[in-house]
């Protein structure tokens, strides 16, 4: 079943590869934490080296890299609310809260351990569901990838706490952003104001960068003292036993890790989507499915849970239709493809057959670089934490400061990217000021051009019937979407009805007993 996986687990356990696979993770968690340089941009910069080791030795050190990459991002996420990487946008909604209420050692430690369990799910779906799993995606047309865009904005529903009105007009305010730029159907230029700079749109990393980051650098201008306050906290809280407990608290849920673990997985597979928007449906399902989902968004320890586990599951479940069907999940897969094709290697049955030696040792070299997440992360991860935790405030603002606008410049060495951050930044303050969420204006952002992609290219597909519109209800993984929408709108509904009910209940029965207390003392 496995030919040559014997001689792959040899390889791998060899010091040069192991060595490689510590040199991968170290780096590429190095480049995840610094916002703008994405898993993808480490992995272009990283080929030109792969062309001096053998093809094994090459993909081991890419695989490694790309899973600490992924990680890596999670540390911005929630010392500084900057994601690191796309894939941890939703790691901000309870990271950060986690830092400011003094608990980010938590959050390091949490997503660790839930890096770890992700990564591994991810390389066991590759390793045992690969080659019939990735006969799924090619099910997968433009229909289907509009409806995923639709059922990723009923997120909104979770991400709209108080007002699901505002919450929606916020993603409308992100899907407006997104049509900025070249439309990917038609090629007409909308909205860049004469700036040809902005014909390829705003970069996701500019707008996440924004949104997320200034606001928080501003509320740290606007009232320091509140970060001083939660630094004492987090200095209390440093007792013994606190690595052991959060990892037996995170693993006591296997429920929320295994299922944000299998989403990745699934939506890796699905070309275009990746950790941006696996992240955020993990997100949302833990909510959906939590006994407590008031407390997401303020500092939860699940909340940072189920997306770390969903984009770290994210690394295998994306190179299923890579090394099957030579189709990349997501854009560092496209690189990942790039050194197959050079060094001679066709994705295929016959890359798990005549070469199984060398698949088997990338696959195998993926899980010990998910496995190195834990003591690498730990030691480099809660070093870092303490040490944005001594950094004074008046310190640290010019210190995010700087690093945003270099990360924001070399996402396509344009000086007006970092112009556009800041008055994204500027806007998201405001925004949220008035209720509006900026998470739904970055969920609207990144789901924007997949439906606007799905629906041009689904509706030039069908051209030749009658009504080409009816072919977005009438295919069968459509009509299959098409209900989870419909149940994701419903679920928020369903549960208000529930909580009304529960609230007219205990005030009926409120009522009763002074009635009765009332009734009693006249029989006397």
């Amino acid at each position: 079943m496995f030919p040559g996986i014997e001689e792959a687990v040899l390889q791998v356990v060899s010091p040069a590869t192991l060595l490689l696979c510590l040199a991968g993770v170290v780096a590429g968690m190095a480049v995840g934490a610094t916002p703008g340089l994405s898993a993808t941009v480490g992995l272009a910069l990283l080929l030109p080296l792969t062309f001096t080791l053998d093809p094994a030795r090459g993909l081991v050190l890419m695989g490694a890299f790309y899973s600490g990459a992924i990680y890596g991002g999670a540390f911005t996420a929630i010392l500084v609310n900057s994601p690191g990487t796309p894939s941890s946008i939703a790691t901000t909604f309870d990271g950060y809260p986690l830092t400011r209420k003094g608990r980010s050692e938590v959050a390091i430690i949490a997503v660790t351990t839930a890096s770890v369990v992700g990564g591994l799910v991810g390389v066991v779906g590759l390793l045992l569901l690969g080659p019939a799993i990735a006969d799924v995606v090619l099910a997968f047309g433009p229909q289907e990838y509009f409806w995923l865009g639709i059922f990723g904005l009923t997120m909104i529903a979770g991400l709209a706490a108080k007002s699901l009105v505002k919450g929606f007009a916020a993603g409308f305010v992100g899907l407006l952003i997104s049509t900025i730029g070249i439309a990917p159907v038609g090629g007409d230029v909308r909205f860049t104001f004469g700036f040809t700079q902005m014909q390829a749109g705003v970069p996701l990393i500019v707008a996440l960068i924004g949104f997320f980051t200034v606001p928080a650098m501003i509320d740290l201008m606007v009232d320091p003292g509140s970060r001083a306050a939660a630094m004492r906290r987090e200095a209390r809280r440093r007792e013994p036993g606190l690595l052991l407990r959060t990892v037996r608290d995170v693993l006591s849920r296997p429920l929320n890790l295994i299922r944000s673990a299998v989403i990745g997985t699934f939506v890796g597979m699905l070309p275009g989507a990746g950790g941006n928007v696996a992240n955020l449906i993990a997100y949302n399902e833990a909510k959906r499915a939590s006994k407590t989902p008031g407390e997401f968004g303020k500092g939860k320890v699940d909340g940072v849970v189920a997306p770390e586990a969903a984009n770290n599951a994210v690394v295998g479940g994306g190179l299923i239709p890579l090394l099957t069907l030579g189709i990349p999940g997501a854009p560092p897969d496209a690189v990942i493809f790039g050194v197959l094709l050079l060094h001679g290697l066709r994705p295929g049955a016959e890359l798990f057959t005549t070469q199984g030696e060398l698949t088997f040792t990338f696959i195998i070299a993926l899980g010990v670089s998910a496995l190195l997440l834990a003591p690498v992360g730990l030691i480099v991860g809660r070093g870092l934490q303490r040490a944005v935790v001594r950094t004074p405030t008046a310190y640290l603002v010019p210190g995010i400061a700087l690093v945003t606008m270099i990360g924001a410049y070399a996402v396509r060495n344009n000086p007006l990217d970092v112009v556009i951050m800041v008055a994204l930044g500027l806007v998201g303050y405001g925004l949220r000021h008035l209720g509006l969420p900026p998470a739904a204006v970055v969920l609207g952002v990144v789901l924007g051009p997949i439906i606007e992609a799905g629906l041009g290219q689904g509706l030039l597909t069908a051209s030749g019937d009658a009504v080409p519109w009816l072919s977005f209800f009438t295919r069968p993984v459509s009509a299959g979407i098409i209900v989870l929408v419909l149940l994701a709108l419903l679920w928020p509904l369903w549960g208000r009805w529930r909580r009304l009910r529960a609230a007219r209940t205990t005030s009926a029965a409120g009522a009763a007993g002074p009635a009765a207390d009332t009734e009693r003392e006249g029989t006397k």
